[in-house]
């Protein structure tokens, strides 16, 4: 788990003389990628930085890494689990191997499949390799996006990063992209390929670019999530998903140093560590929770990790350290993130890199396997397909009139919409009308539809549940979660690895019927069976927590005076109706109506407005506290 950065020149006529300030300033940005080691690699085209955390062969896994002499070099963030029966494989055909590091073996893949490289890695990745000969950058990341790849073509230079920041840091002071602000305030993420700033995209994940001097950029689509249920029995299928979890966890434990696992009250992360347990008997297990009642899960973490006979750390996170360490999380967001969740993993992180230098999470089971309760909702919503749209949109109109709180509300208002309208993923914080409402320059051309049209296309005579998992495996797993799980982990240097997100699950996951994802009463069925007698039964069978955050009593109480303050001294005056918002943190604070999430939003991109925008100078380093104050040293 790394860091890279580069420039691309499209003529070499002055690079030499800049590129080593311009490479060296995007590295700085990401040093809290890479804490172990750095490089860098500059010809009369080319400049590339690197930042290290040394997890598979520490001595001589240094990059960027050269090949052929000094023909090709790769620049390599993320893991290849599959690298050791990958390079037996290259070596029977004649490659020669100076290290035992996955970047030479994906260097060498390179050469002997070019673009199919992509299908024969099974693990995280985002790569570079640039053929000095023909003057040719290749990049790619991997099918579910678990890593970062952002990149900007600006000043006759194609810009390459792991985090925005860099790549912001050279650049003259971006416009905010304006359908990215509108996106974000219904997602509580900005989608991909677009990013806040104008300039800057992220490469979406499952693609690949070509960039060849003095030609544009090409950008390649090489996989695709999809659906194709298969006619098997159930004792089939729960086989096949045992036997994958086993392999993908087995593979994902493959490391030169310490691996831990995170650990909550829930089924995703127990399967996890009691999978990886049969690896390691002595794998330590990381938990946090709130110190607010009913806002915690470490109880149930801890008797989680006494049942499968592992050791378990924990941490209580109180609402002072919460407000004191937002804007850090910010900060390593890149893009404002308003996910109430992901926060408290910024903590877990902190909590894991005293203890380990790579974790092991659950992300992924939820999309891949049926595990939101609106998964449900296609079924409870059929009562509506035969009401007609006259109806429906009669209905629609006269719900949207009820005050907010009413029962039924949300209900006939979904109801009476396409599921193309209704659902754009796990969040929809605010709708179209609220946004003409809070926007000072709403703009039409902007729907929120366009960010999920292209998927629900592709989807057409799929099951409706499965439109909903695809919707949210290729917006919310990446722009959301896998985000998330990035940059919290990055902060403190930290590997986060996700076995679910293993693409030989994803071929398991995507052949089974959604009748067997969502069953009997409840989500992720087929799962849940598969792991009868690997998973304690009440493990298995308890209700989905999430990651539960006290923000609603916290904005009313301890966040309050906090979110006042920030709402009045934002300068978002030109962009956002503060008035608006102000009142409706007053309405949340004094009302029953719970506005919390819609308020976090809102405080969220106004925090992000103050580092990235209102002081263009503050992003260039980390907010205070500073991070040295709770990293300890952790032995190679």
């Amino acid at each position: 788990m790394c860091g890279f950065v580069g420039c691309l020149s499209n003529d070499g006529e002055t690079w030499l003389e800049e590129q080593k300030a311009v490479v060296e300033k995007m590295n700085k940005q990401i040093i809290h990628r890479g804490p172990d080691d750095e490089g860098y690699y500059f010809d009369d085209a080319i400049a590339l930085g690197f930042r290290r955390l040394s997890i598979i062969d520490i001595e001589n896994g240094h990059q960027p890494l050269s090949y052929e002499g000094d023909r090709y070099r790769v620049i390599f963030n993320g893991e290849i689990y599959n690298y050791i029966e990958l390079r037996n494989e290259l070596i029977e055909k004649g490659f020669a191997f100076q290290t035992d590091s996955d970047t030479e073996v994906i260097l060498a893949a390179y050469l002997f499949y070019k673009e199919e490289v992509t299908s024969k890695l099974r693990g995280m990745f985002a790569f570079v390799i640039w053929d000095k000969h023909e003057k040719t950058l290749f990049g790619a990341r991997d099918q579910f996006g678990i890593k970062p790849f952002y990149y900007a073509v600006e000043n006759n230079c194609l810009y390459i990063a792991s985090e925005k920041k860099s790549i912001l840091s050279v650049l003259d002071p971006q416009p905010l992209n304006q359908a990215s602000l509108q996106n974000y305030l219904t997602f509580q993420y900005v989608p991909g390929p677009e990013t806040m700033h104008t300039a800057i995209k992220a490469l979406a994940p499952g693609h690949f670019i070509i960039k060849k001097m003095n030609e544009d950029l090409t950008i390649s689509k090489y996989w695709q999530a999809d659906f194709t249920p298969a006619a098997n029995s159930e004792e089939h299928i729960t086989a096949e998903i045992r036997a994958a979890l086993f392999d993908s966890i087995e593979k994902h434990m493959r490391s030169d140093v310490p691996v831990g696992a995170f650990l909550s009250g829930g089924i995703d992360s127990s399967i996890v560590v009691a999978i990886a347990r049969e690896f390691n008997p002595k794998l330590k297990t990381l938990s946090v929770g709130f110190e607010r009642e009913g806002y915690s899960e470490i109880n149930l973490a801890e008797e989680t990790a006494e049942e499968l006979k592992v050791e378990n750390f924990s941490y209580t996170i109180t609402a002072q350290e919460f407000m004191d360490e937002f804007p850090r999380f910010v900060w390593h967001m890149d893009d404002p993130l308003a996910d109430p969740a992901a926060v408290p993993q910024f903590f877990l992180s902190r909590l894991a890199r005293k203890h380990v230098k790579v974790a092991l999470s659950g992300e992924g089971a939820d999309e891949l396997f049926g595990g939101y309760g609106i998964y449900n909702e296609p079924n409870s919503l059929k009562l509506f397909k035969n009401t007609g749209k006259m109806t429906n949109r009669a209905l629609n109109r006269l719900a949207r009139l009820m005050p907010e709180g009413v029962k039924g509300k949300s209900f006939l208002i979904g109801g009476t919409m396409a599921l193309e309208d209704r659902y754009v993923g796990n969040a929809k914080i605010f709708d179209e009308f609220e946004k003409k409402k809070i926007l000072v320059n709403y703009d039409l051309h902007f729907p929120y539809q366009a960010v999920t049209k292209p998927f629900y296309e592709q989807t057409i005579n799929y099951d409706p549940i499965d439109r909903m998992q695809l919707i949210d495996i290729n917006t919310w797993l990446s722009g959301d979660l896998l985000l998330n799980a990035d940059r919290t982990t990055m902060a403190y240097s930290l590997e986060l690895r996700t076995p679910f997100l293993d693409k030989e699950v994803f071929e398991v996951a995507r052949k089974i019927p959604a009748k067997l994802r969502i069953a009997n009463g409840t989500t992720k069925y087929i799962l849940r069976k598969a792991v009868e007698g690997i998973v304690p039964d009440n493990v298995i069978y308890r209700k989905k927590l999430g990651f539960p955050v006290p923000i609603r009593h916290w904005l009313k109480d301890e966040l309050y005076e906090w979110a006042l303050a920030i709402m009045k001294e934002s300068k978002t005056e030109h962009l956002l109706e503060k008035p608006y918002l102000i009142n409706l943190l007053e309405k949340h604070r004094t009302g029953k109506i719970d506005h919390s999430r819609k308020i976090w939003t809102a405080l969220t991109f106004m925090v992000w407005h103050r580092i990235y925008v209102e002081e263009p100078q503050m992003f260039l380093t980390e907010p205070k506290p500073l991070r040295d104050k709770i990293k300890q040293p952790f032995p190679n």
